[in-house]
């Protein structure tokens, strides 16, 4: 199977060398599509420069609409139409393991259709997290998987792999989230709809040691007012019209 692993960017100069240069080592059999919001520290140039001497990497580099849910959407579309089979992501700043993303590529088939690294299945991790921030975050998850009626314990990890071909048939000019709140908004398409199985495998996520996390209020806002949106839509059929599809 051709896979390809989606790494949205913003300012991570101080990580993009050393990472790309980890998973072309650690994930040789899959490509590399950095997708950069034109960042001013010079992200961008910098993969470019490591994907002249690695190979396997591609660099798109976004001037406006910018935002995490806006570049992945982008990618993803790019992958698609260069017809791969699995399409992963994860982030640039060694949070992921590169040495799991092909044991998250492996097990995509074709009855699954999402794999995810999950910090919240036996197995899983957090490194380096202070106790409030992971409070938040289980709390976070429980909570999103109550309203949406998910059976995911990690909803919100964006170390994931899809089948090309299940996520062919979302629409993702539709999905409306702007930041992280898009890894969840798909995944409860994916569920809703019943277009394969949702699996998920134990990882160890590491807090970034360099450049600075992109996880504000806002993003959390928006977060819990949407998947609030989609519950009391989905068990009252209030706004039934504005569920994802």
């Amino acid at each position: 199977m051709r896979a390809v692993v989606i790494i949205p960017t913003y300012n991570e100069a101080d990580n993009i060398q050393r990472f790309l240069t980890q998973v072309r080592k650690d994930a040789p059999n899959v490509d590399i599509l950095v997708v950069d919001d034109n960042s001013p520290d010079g992200t961008s140039q910098i993969a470019k420069e490591v994907a002249d001497r690695l190979g396997q990497i591609k660099v798109m580099t976004r001037t406006t609409n910018r935002g995490y849910a806006a570049a992945s959407r982008d990618a993803m579309r790019a992958a698609i139409s260069d017809n791969y089979d699995v399409i992963a992501t994860m982030d640039a700043d060694f949070s992921h393991d590169p040495a799991v993303l092909e044991q998250l590529v492996s097990q995509v088939n074709e009855h699954t259709a999402l794999v995810i690294g999950s910090r919240y299945v036996a197995g899983g991790e957090v490194t380096n997290w202070p106790l409030f921030r992971r409070l938040l975050s289980r709390w976070g998850n429980l909570y999103t998987a109550f309203c949406l009626k998910l059976k995911i314990k990690d909803c919100t990890s964006g170390f994931r792999a899809y089948s090309a071909k299940q996520l062919a048939q979302i629409n993702l000019a539709e999905l409306t989230a702007d930041g992280y709140a898009f890894l969840t908004e798909i995944a409860f398409v994916i569920s809703r709809n019943n277009l394969g199985d949702v699996v998920e495998v134990p990882i160890n996520y590491v807090d970034r040691a360099y450049g600075d996390s992109k996880m504000n209020t806002k993003i959390m806002r928006e977060s819990m007012v949407l998947v609030t949106r989609w519950g009391i839509a989905l068990r009252t059929g209030i706004g039934r019209k504005h569920l994802p599809r």
